[in-house]
């Protein structure tokens, strides 16, 4: 990468590590369908299922539980719109998802407005886990679908995973969904150790191409109606030709972050901490969202007061150095981020956030040039603070 620029917007999209770059390579001249039973179409199919258990080593899951999709969009989309089912259950007639959850949870799915509901967090973006636990108890006749995402695509917070489930559980009519895009590659996640029903993911988060991803079934758990209907790849749960370059480069990425997760995760986090003393260094008034919860070892997720966020991101990128003002889904859009509404924020105060992400290729340099380049951007705010005074 050039290193002219510091790029830390990995939450928005990872780049694509060089030997993933390879593997999508070497997939691309393989000619053959992977469906077809000839000698090509065995190496397509061989490859294909190569990719699907690095996937799946990466979730804790088997390969046979893998999905492949165009991304988390469309995995977490086929999940709420569809008939999921499980454990015996009858298709969930009620979501209840989290305030803080990503659009494609938020808004991607099949119930009407009176069978949602939108469970508070708390200051740190974290479920309220009393709350969940008597809405629970008041739907125990319902058949429910808890939608509640591994980490936060802005703050970093990472939620209970396992408490959440043990909450649903004994009230057994509910399946466990976890959008989990933010979280695979960065974090040890095991869904069958977690107990979720299903969990969606996306290849460009871990450095794979962008356009692949995936849903991870649970043993007894499917989707009744498939959401693209054609033949019968995929199970017959998603079907069309699997895009077999994009595939297998996520099953390279997904390997390659398996085996350096505990490494990485170390070494982003000291990366993250010296950033996050800087920006505190620099503005003593800074407030760093979610610092009372775990958070992704890659994450930042910082205001300044008085501070305006999409001025703050174009000085530093004329400075060299890509961050972002929130989730890269928002782009363009001059709207208050939902999260941090949801988690009491002054509406002043989120105008100045910025979201700093790291990555693979995040280095010290990275993290003095963007402290060079940020103290320069608060120089308007502080001219404007001493002509205010």
């Amino acid at each position: 990468m050039n290193r002219a620029r510091a790029y830390l917007d990995y939450n928005a999209t990872a780049p694509v590590r060089p030997a993933v770059a390879d593997a999508v390579a070497r997939a691309l001249m393989l000619p053959g369908n992977p469906s077809s039973i000839h000698a090509e179409g065995r190496a397509a199919r061989a490859a294909l299922e190569a990719a699907r258990a690095e996937v799946a080593t990466l979730v804790g899951a088997r390969p046979e539980q893998v999905v492949f999709t165009s991304g988390g969009t469309e995995a977490a989309n086929a999940v709420l719109s569809g008939d999921l089912r499980g454990r015996k259950l009858p298709a969930p007639t009620r979501l209840l998802h989290t305030a803080t959850e990503h659009p494609c949870v938020a808004a991607g799915h099949r119930f009407l407005d009176d069978a949602v509901e939108r469970l508070p967090v708390t200051g740190d973006g974290l479920i309220d886990l009393a709350v969940l636990e008597d809405r629970l108890a008041a739907l125990a006749d319902e058949s429910v679908l808890l939608s509640v995402h591994a980490a936060n695509n802005e703050t970093g917070a990472v939620q209970p995973l396992a408490a959440i489930v043990a909450l649903a559980r004994p009230h057994g009519r509910t399946l466990v969904h976890s959008d989990a895009v933010q979280a695979v590659g960065k974090m040890p996640l095991d869904m069958v150790a977690l107990g979720l029903d299903v969990l969606t993911l996306s290849g460009h988060k871990f450095a794979a191409p962008k356009g692949v991803g995936a849903l991870v079934l649970a043993e007894g758990v499917s989707l009744d109606s498939a959401f693209l209907r054609g033949g019968g790849q995929e199970r017959r749960q998603r079907c069309g030709t699997e895009c077999l370059p994009a595939i297998v480069g996520m099953g390279e990425a997904a390997r390659i972050a398996r085996a350096a997760i505990d490494r990485e995760a170390a070494r982003l986090s000291a990366l993250r901490d010296r950033i996050e003393a800087g920006v505190q260094a620099l503005a003593p008034d800074a407030v760093i969202f979610a610092a009372g919860a775990p958070r992704l070892p890659n994450t930042l997720h910082f205001s300044v007061p008085g501070l305006d966020a999409p001025a703050a991101v174009i000085a530093l990128d004329l400075a060299g150095v890509a961050v972002s003002s929130g989730s890269a889904c928002s782009s363009g859009k001059v709207a208050r981020s939902a999260t941090l509404a949801a988690m009491g924020v002054d509406a002043d105060l989120a105008g100045g956030a910025l979201r700093v992400s790291l990555g693979w290729n995040t280095v010290d340099e990275d993290v003095t040039c963007f402290l060079d380049a940020f103290e320069r951007a608060l120089q308007p705010l502080y001219r404007r603070r001493g002509q205010a005074a």
